[in-house]
C-alpha cells in the first residue's frame, strides 16, 4: 500500500485531498506545519496559519481515521521566509513569500518529513496538475481557471514532481466544498485565507520594523527630471505600482514608479510610465528541458494577471523575457512564470 503524508493547513481544500487519498486506498498520515510562535499568530478566517486552523485539521484527520501531527518549521519559516520577504523589501523589491513558503517548507522541509517517514507522496490542496511523459514530470494548470495556483509551484524540481500529488488539480472549487459539506468536514463552508499569515493585517512596514528594530529614514518623492514632490516616510512603505497612501499632492494621479536606494529616493510618475516589455529573472527553474535558443511562449509576472504572448532566451545566468506587448508594473522580487497553455515552462525571480 503507498503512503501519503498530506499537507492540511485547517482548509477546505487540504481536507478533501486527505479524503481523496483515502478513498483511493493510500495510507495517510496528516501534518500541519508550525510556522511561527503565538505572538504572530492571528485567530481568524482571513489568514493560513492561525491556532484554529490546526484545530480544524485535526477534527478533518480524525474524521477519516488518519494520524495527524503538527510539525515545528518555525526556525526554518523565520530563516527562509520571513528573513527574505524583510530583505527583499530592504533591497528595494517586494517579495512573494507564498512562493517561498511552498518552496522551502512544503516541498522542502515536508518532503524530508515525508522520506524519514517512509512515505511515497506528499499531498496537498493546490489547485494544479502534475503529468508524467518519457520519464519526466510536467506541472499543469488546475481545470479551474478561477482557482489555478500554478503560479506559486513552478519551483518544484523534477524529484520533488515525482513525488507529488496534487488531487485536486481535476475539480472546480464548488465540486471541492460539495464534497466537503457531503463528508460533514467541520470546514466545509470555511472562507478562504486571503493574507499573508504573518501579516494578517497587510501593514508590511510595521511588521519588518517590529521585527528588525531598524529605522527606515524618509527622503524624498522626486519626479522623473527630479524635481522633489514631497518627503516619503521610509523606502520600504513603498511597492512599484502603489498610488494611495502617498501623501503627494501633485494635481494627477501619480505611482510609485521606481525606488533608488542609493539616495533613498521614490521616483513618481504616471500611470504610463509603469509599463514595460522587458525584464531580466534569476534564481530560475525550468520544469521543461532548459531550452537551447530563443523560444516564443506565454508569461505572466503577477498571480492574478493573464498570461502574455513573449520571447525568451537565456543570457548566461539570467533570463531574459521581451512582452508583445509593454507590461504593467513589473517588479523586482516578484515571480515571472512562463507557460505554454496548460503547461508550466519554468518560472524565476524578476531583477
Amino acid at each position: 500500500m503507498k503512503k501519503a503524508i498530506i499537507a492540511m493547513s485547517g482548509g477546505v481544500d487540504s481536507g478533501v485531498a486527505a479524503y481523496f487519498m483515502k478513498d483511493r486506498g493510500f495510507d495517510c498520515v496528516g501534518a500541519t506545519m508550525k510556522l511561527h510562535d503565538g505572538d504572530l499568530s492571528y485567530i481568524g478566517d482571513k489568514t493560513c496559519c492561525s491556532l484554529d486552523d490546526v484545530e480544524d485539521a485535526k477534527a478533518v484527520a480524525r474524521r477519516l481515521g488518519m494520524p495527524h501531527y503538527v510539525l515545528n518549521f518555525k526556525e526554518d519559516f523565520e530563516k527562509k521566509v520571513i528573513d527574505k520577504f524583510i530583505k527583499t523589501y530592504e533591497q528595494g523589491g517586494t517579495p512573494n513569500p507564498c512562493i517561498d513558503c511552498n518552496r522551502f517548507l512544503k516541498f522542502e522541509k515536508l518532503m524530508n518529513t515525508m522520506y524519514e517517514l517512509g512515505c511515497d507522496y506528499v499531498v496537498t490542496g493546490h489547485y494544479a496538475r502534475i503529468e508524467e511523459k518519457d520519464g519526466r514530470f510536467y506541472l499543469k494548470k488546475g481545470i479551474d481557471s478561477s482557482k489555478d495556483q500554478s503560479y506559486v509551484l513552478y519551483s518544484l524540481t523534477q524529484e520533488q514532481l515525482s513525488h507529488t500529488l496534487f488531487p485536486l488539480g481535476e475539480y472546480t472549487k464548488k465540486e471541492i466544498r460539495e464534497i466537503a459539506e457531503r463528508e460533514g468536514f467541520i470546514n466545509a463552508k470555511k472562507r478562504e485565507s486571503q493574507d499573508i499569515c504573518f501579516v494578517p493585517d497587510g501593514d508590511y512596514a510595521a511588521f519588518i520594523k517590529k521585527i528588525t528594530g531598524r529605522k527606515y529614514p524618509s527622503g524624498q518623492f522626486l519626479d522623473k527630471d527630479g524635481n522633489s514632490l514631497g518627503t516619503h516616510s521610509g523606502i520600504i512603505n513603498y511597492t512599484i505600482g502603489q498610488r494611495k497612501g502617498l501623501g503627494v499632492a501633485a494635481g494627477h494621479p501619480v505611482y510609485v514608479i521606481k525606488k533608488d536606494l542609493g539616495n533613498n529616493t521614490v521616483i513618481l510618475g504616471s500611470n504610463e510610465d509603469l509599463f514595460s516589455d522587458y525584464l531580466e529573472a534569476e534564481d530560475f527553474n525550468w520544469i521543461i528541458e532548459k531550452p537551447a535558443g530563443e523560444i516564443s511562449c506565454f508569461a505572466k509576472t503577477r498571480y492574478n494577471m493573464k498570461e502574455q504572448p513573449c520571447k525568451v532566451w537565456i543570457d548566461k545566468d539570467r533570463v531574459c523575457v521581451k512582452f508583445d506587448i509593454p507590461i504593467r508594473a513589473i517588479t523586482p522580487g516578484q515571480a515571472i512564470v512562463l507557460y505554454d497553455g496548460d503547461l508550466v515552462l519554468g518560472g524565476g525571480t524578476i531583477i
